[in-house]
């Protein structure tokens, strides 16, 4: 889906805009030179509301494995994001970048597609249930050791002496 575009400016920076229902980002592309093969091409920076550059990610250099053609592929990250953007660029004829940003893909559990389903939580069928349990009233038994208002006490535990008011009743 695309969601923006980056166009160079006439100081030869890249400078683009990222929209969607939820995002509304002003960024720049800031090449990155470094001899490290595996090292971005780019930086992406966003303007903040206060006008500043902050660095939200990276974009790598990546080449398609059927034609050759070279794309930007990297994420967008910050704490104001529920989730990383990940997003994919490619370059037009005209010099800019078509901004296209694709779901993740998740790792199919095929032992849990396979196996078998139950229904565990649903109650039987009526003319097929087994006699019902009684019901019963009140919230039920204390699961507690002792019972709250007993004399027994919790061992290592000091008991609370009983103020004068209620010494005297």
């Amino acid at each position: 889906m695309n969601i923006g575009s980056i166009k160079q400016n006439d100081a030869g920076i890249f400078v683009g805009k990222i929209a969607t229902l939820t995002i509304a980002m002003t960024m720049a592309l800031r090449e990155v030179q470094s001899s490290n093969p595996k090292a971005p091409k780019y930086e992406v920076l966003a303007l903040s509301a206060s006008r500043a550059w902050v660095r939200v990610g990276a974009l790598f250099e990546l080449f398609s494995n059927g034609t050759g053609e070279s794309f930007l592929n990297g994420k967008i990250e910050d704490p104001s994001l529920a989730a990383p953007l990940y997003i994919s660029a490619f370059r037009q004829e005209d010099g800019s970048f078509n901004l296209v940003w694709s779901r993740p893909t998740r790792r199919r559990d095929l032992a849990a597609e396979v196996a078998a389903k139950t229904d565990d939580a649903l109650p039987p069928l009526p003319g097929e249930a087994a006699e019902a349990a009684p019901a019963q009233e009140g919230l039920g038994e204390s699961s507690a050791e002792h019972g709250f208002g007993g004399d027994q006490q919790e061992p290592g535990r000091r008991q609370r002496k009983p103020r004068e008011t209620e010494a005297a009743e």
